[in-house]
């Protein structure tokens, strides 16, 4: 099947620079799937308000989107990162007085700057990998640099856990929000000092057109056969648009309340919010690490649409198993989810942004700004929990992996006219 080295000799360096920043963001989402529980018990807030921490995550990411494509296009991949890691650092740092002042509204403005900066990362970072290599192994390449995204999934709810719950479920009884002062100061140092390695590092900046010429198109046709049309009519980039929505979604409100799940009296697992902390990141997460990992290597073997399509079927086969309640069965389903989940959001970029040419850059905007499923899904699927159960919450994101089955199947195919 596919024997295309995963990068070339000459991007190695700059494959690995890019790589680093998968690690970064993957380390902030992963943190924010503890703090639901946590803002839920220390400040009383229902499901439903704890889904705002998401919603301002994932709404800047649909704010900040176009502007940061907008930006590349003018300025480049590299003053696109930069950008991206201040926006990091100084949302971060502004966690600091929203802690001091006790202040869940302020808490989430700083939120929103960080996620802004997550946006311009992403925006640069996904397309970037894909053109660091030979095109037949965009979704390999996307793949590997995403399986440090998910290492720091496994990293991000230990390090909250440990540093922001205490623990211990005795600390975490003590806790307050003083406790995110120490590691927000502290990601916000090492973000800046990576953004300010990244202002005397070089990196190549890869134009539109040396994609073209690299994969075989001249300079006189790469626009006509590369972009023929507006993207609002490009079938598989809408199609893959409206699939991150809905993988975005799903993800984050299964991440979101898997704590939850398993802390549920109703399930009668008898599990600490501690516990399911250390579970979420060394369960969960490392599965969801193995999956991206793996992935990428499978698909050297399995066309990565046909893996999609096994992965998205089995996601929905696996969701009412979790509601089911039946004990550890359903705790086993739900870790399953987060190994077939793991493959999705590369899978579905690379392929949503496939063949763009020029309007590659604009077509990552547009994929970055569907990350918004990730800001509207966890308060619906909290709002469905606080009616109901935290367990009939678990079936909501079945149609949404049923889309991203159709896209696997048939909706990522590149039509030209």
């Amino acid at each position: 099947m596919q024997k295309h080295k995963l990068t070339t000799k000459e991007n190695l360096i700059p494959f690995i620079l890019i790589t680093i920043l998968f690690f970064l963001w993957g380390m902030a989402h992963g943190m924010l799937d503890v703090l639901n529980a946590h803002f839920q018990s220390v400040l009383k807030i229902s499901k439903a308000e704890s889904g705002l921490i998401q919603f301002s995550v994932y709404m800047a990411y649909f704010t900040m989107a176009l502007p940061a494509g907008y930006f590349l296009r003018k300025f480049g991949y590299k003053k696109g990162i930069i950008l991206g890691l201040l926006l990091f650092a100084t949302g971060a740092f502004l966690i600091v007085p929203a802690s001091i002042a006790q202040s869940f509204y302020m808490f989430l403005i700083g939120l929103f700057v960080l996620g802004a900066g997550l946006a311009t990362i992403e925006t640069a970072a996904n397309p970037y990998t894909t053109k660091l290599g030979d095109k037949e192994s965009a979704e390999r390449r996307i793949n590997f640099s995403q399986s440090f995204n998910g290492l720091a999934w496994i990293v991000g709810p230990i390090f909250a856990t440990y540093f922001i719950l205490g623990g211990s479920e005795q600390a975490s009884a003590n806790a307050n929000l003083d406790s995110m002062i120490a590691p927000y100061a502290g990601i916000g140092i090492v973000v800046l000092i990576i953004a300010i390695v990244y202002v005397f590092v070089k990196l190549p900046e890869i134009t539109e057109d040396d994609v073209a010429t690299a994969h075989g198109i001249s300079d006189a046709s790469a626009s006509s056969a590369a972009a023929p049309k507006s993207l609002f009519k490009t079938k598989h980039l809408m199609y893959g648009v409206f699939a991150q929505f809905c993988y975005v979604a799903a993800q984050t409100g299964i991440f979101s309340f898997f704590v939850n799940f398993l802390i549920d009296p109703a399930n009668e697992l008898n599990i600490t919010k501690e516990s399911a902390g250390y579970m979420l990141g060394l369960g969960g997460m490392s599965l969801f690490f193995i999956g991206r990992l793996s992935g990428s290597w499978i698909m050297r073997f399995i066309e990565p649409t046909r893996l999609l399509a096994i992965y998205s079927f089995l996601c929905i086969a696996m969701l009412p198993v979790v509601s089911g309640n039946f004990g550890m069965l359903s705790v086993v389903a739900l870790f399953s989810t987060f190994f077939f989940m793991s493959i999705m959001f590369p899978t579905i970029f690379a392929l949503a942004i496939k063949d763009l040419g020029e309007k590659t850059k604009k077509g990552s905007s547009f994929v970055i700004m569907s990350i918004v499923g990730g800001a509207i899904f966890p308060a619906l699927m909290g709002a469905v929990a606080d009616h109901y159960s935290m367990s009939v919450g678990f079936l909501v994101p079945i149609p949404l992996f049923a889309f991203i089955l159709f896209f696997a199947m048939k909706g990522h195919k590149v039509i030209t006219d």
